[in-house]
């Protein structure tokens, strides 16, 4: 089964995804009304009243909700990638090299079909989408703890980075190949990284 993560900030931390249907009705407006406003307005130029607005709620239901807007944008990003996770059946165990394939088909997809703003994408947007993916591979990296390697919280960090910053570059590229093709070519750049958690120490 996946787990389904929020992420609060540019930190990765885990939100229990409350059960209340009210809440998570309230929830989903909010992330709702702050994408599509993404689609006519920067982030930067939002604020927590626009959002509260175009969900038809008040600033102070947002604040029940949300420390602000940067929290409201990590957990939107959260969802919608955790959604295509969902359609792909991907849980990253830390091992699997067809999973992993699968989590960058995920960034490539959502960077250039399902991400809810204006391109070139800014920072804030850009830095949720690598907590989201630093967390999946967290989380598969913990169950399988680095023996003689860097910690796993490092790992993840590297990958997701890289991840990432390929996946964008293949996003702003003039007649660029197919996802599949550049899924396995930053397969093959991250899984080195990765691998470390397998590694023997070096020799000194």
């Amino acid at each position: 089964m996946l787990i389904r993560i929020q992420v609060i900030g540019n930190i990765g931390d885990m939100v229990k995804i409350p059960e209340d249907p009210r809440i998570l009705r309230t929830r989903r407006l909010l992330q709702d009304a702050l994408g599509n406003l993404l689609q006519e307005k920067e982030f930067d130029q939002l604020s927590v009243a626009d959002i509260a607005e175009a969900a038809t709620l008040n600033r102070a239901t947002f604040y029940d909700h949300y420390a602000d807007k940067f929290q409201l944008l990590a957990c939107m990003v959260g969802r919608r990638f955790n959604d295509l996770l969902a359609a792909r059946q991907v849980h990253f165990d830390g091992t699997c090299a067809a999973a992993l394939k699968a989590l960058v088909l995920a960034v490539c997809d959502y960077l250039s079909e399902k991400c809810p703003c204006k391109k070139p994408l800014q920072p804030h947007m850009e830095s949720a989408i690598i907590a989201v993916v630093r967390q999946v591979l967290l989380d598969g990296l913990r169950q399988h703890p680095p023996e003689g390697a860097a910690a796993p919280a490092m790992l993840a960090a590297a990958a997701s980075w890289a991840i990432y910053g390929a996946a964008k570059e293949w996003v702003e590229t003039k007649d660029r190949c197919s996802a599949e093709e550049i899924a396995d070519t930053i397969v093959t750049l991250v899984s080195p990284i990765l691998q470390l958690a397998a590694a023997p120490p070096a020799e000194t």
